[in-house]
């Protein structure tokens, strides 16, 4: 069959496709985001004419996804770590309801934060939903273990969590694709005493769940991603996901013969564990991520010879790697060509001529005459306003939270109270924090950083802009004189800290909108005309 050269998100996406999908949701978090660009390059060949359009955020892809389900067809969902926190309500309660036709949830987790603000692993909201979560360790597994996790779904009639890291969802190997199945018919489903989550109906589907365990385990115990690499002495590896890749590695440079058992299918498979135990004097855990499984096996085997990331064997923090593998086995690390350092590093900046820049020139001259200079900002390419010459900006927790943050700041005295949100972020989650503050009339004034698209992660739809969102504010009940649009450029500057002047010592919800498109989506379109559609 037809071989080709992919990233593993790229990967997931063609496994996905000859799955038979006719959905994918997803809002664009780095590393997943070439999941569902991939399959937008694709569904206009007519083979794959499924519905890609990026959803408003993680929760609301989750929900369409499951009422495709409910439709009987197949649908994927694609996020990164964090944005699981967002869809969680919907995805845990979807094992609950279960699904109709096969529903998957593919997640990128970014250990060593790479772009991220934190480290989470998903295989703790695996376990947590108590569904099956498949973690392969390359690329031609990942596109097999993806058709596979669609037929796993419909069998089970369960969602199934995919999960890879950075490492492998940006790496490329070759991948051999096999014959594509049709979409399924639409056959929705009445079934109201699963999917109307009422206590009664509640109660006696979270005791399915209960009762469908052992036979996930039976399944995780005969999966061909979880296999044994025979080896004799008294040491074992158990190896998760792209954690085999780094002991396998480790192996052959050093010529061991350990034994070395792979998991990438859970729950885990117990008597394939037991049995590695008893043959060896003592195990190392390797696992991406958090130390989850290393912490349930300590308690199974009463911690002994157990070794890993909770006992210093392994780093508790950053991305494993083979020189870690072979510090935790004792192994002296073999010398390697150094590379110079001919570049001096220098930390990530605002392109040039970018609009956010200009803002952040008019802002930090308005805020400059305040007592006070605290500037409550989000997720998005305008966080590098943190940085130097702007240093603008003074908080970045999670997507939203620079209108909610600066609405409690507001509530304990704080003035003025300045929050700066993109236009992506904005209608992803920082609407229903500006209606609160609307309700509370709260004094603060919002900044919306309009370029047009969801510039951080490569350039992809928005989903409101410029007189959309003007409409949303107004609508959400900010008042009309107090919403006020801006055009950072530098011929503009004097105008711009006057209207946010005015708009920050005003003692109400205020809303500055700083429409100008991202040069890098320009440029784009100027390239490719075509891009404009």
């Amino acid at each position: 069959m037809n071989k080709q050269l992919l990233l593993g998100a790229e990967a997931i996406a063609l496994g996905a496709l000859d799955a038979g999908i006719s959905g994918v949701y997803a809002y664009p978090g780095t590393p997943s985001t070439e999941i569902t660009e991939y399959i937008q390059k694709q569904r206009g060949s007519g083979t794959h004419a499924v519905r890609s359009a990026w959803s408003t955020n993680e929760k609301t892809a989750c929900e369409a996804a499951l009422g495709m389900s409910y439709a009987g067809k197949r649908s994927l969902v694609c996020m990164k770590h964090v944005g699981l926190n967002v869809a969680a309500d919907a995805f845990i309660n979807s094992a609950i309801t279960g699904v109709n036709g096969g529903l998957v949830i593919a997640v990128a987790d970014d250990p060593s934060m790479h772009s991220s603000q934190n480290e989470q692993d998903s295989r703790v909201y695996g376990k947590f939903a108590m569904v099956p979560l498949l973690e392969p360790s390359s690329q031609q597994d990942l596109y097999l273990a993806t058709r596979e996790a669609f037929d796993l779904s419909e069998s089970l009639k369960l969602p199934v969590l995919l999960r890879i890291t950075t490492r492998l969802a940006h790496s490329r190997s070759g991948v051999k694709e096999s014959a594509a199945r049709p979409e399924n018919e639409l056959h929705s489903i009445y079934a109201p005493e699963r999917f109307v989550l009422m206590p009664h109906n509640a109660r006696r589907q979270y005791q399915h769940l209960l009762d469908l365990q052992p036979e996930l385990e039976r399944r995780s115990e005969t999966s061909w991603l979880n296999r044994l690499v025979p080896g004799t002495g008294p040491l074992g590896v158990l190896a998760f996901g792209i954690a085999f890749n780094y002991v396998m590695e480790v192996r052959r440079q050093h010529g061991l013969d350990f034994p070395v058992l792979q998991i990438g299918q859970y729950p885990l498979p117990r008597k394939k564990i037991e049995a590695l135990f008893s043959q060896c004097d003592s195990v190392l855990v390797a696992e991406e991520g958090y130390p989850v499984y290393e912490e349930l096996l300590r308690g199974f085997f009463g911690g002994r010879n157990i070794r890993g990331r909770l006992d210093g064997a392994l780093p508790r923090t950053g991305e494993l790697n083979a020189d870690s593998l072979s510090r935790a086995l004792g192994l002296a690390k073999k010398e390697v060509l150094t590379v110079p350092d001919i570049v001096v590093n220098r930390p990530p900046e605002l392109c040039k001529g970018c609009g956010h820049r200009d803002l952040y020139e008019a802002l930090t001259t308005v805020m400059n005459l305040q007592e006070e200079h605290h500037v409550f900002s989000d997720i998005g390419c305008y966080t590098l306003g943190a940085l130097p010459p702007f240093n603008a900006i003074h908080t970045c927790v999670d997507m939203g939270a620079s209108i909610t943050m600066a609405k409690g700041a507001a509530d304990a005295g704080l003035r003025p109270a300045v929050a700066v949100i993109g236009d992506s972020t904005f209608t992803h989650s920082g609407m229903t924090g500006l209606l609160d503050a609307v309700n509370d009339r709260t004094p603060i004034c919002v900044i919306i950083s309009d370029n047009d698209t969801t510039a951080m992660t490569g350039g992809q739809n928005s989903a409101a802009n410029g007189s959309r969102i003007l409409a949303i504010c107004r609508g959400l009940g900010v008042e009309e004189n107090h919403i006020r649009t801006i055009v950072p450029l530098k011929s503009h500057l004097a105008e711009n800290i006057a209207v946010l002047s005015e708009e920050i010592a005003y003692d109400g919800v205020s809303v500055v909108i700083a429409e100008r498109e991202c040069i890098e989506s320009a440029a784009r379109k100027k390239r490719n005309p075509a891009a404009k559609a």
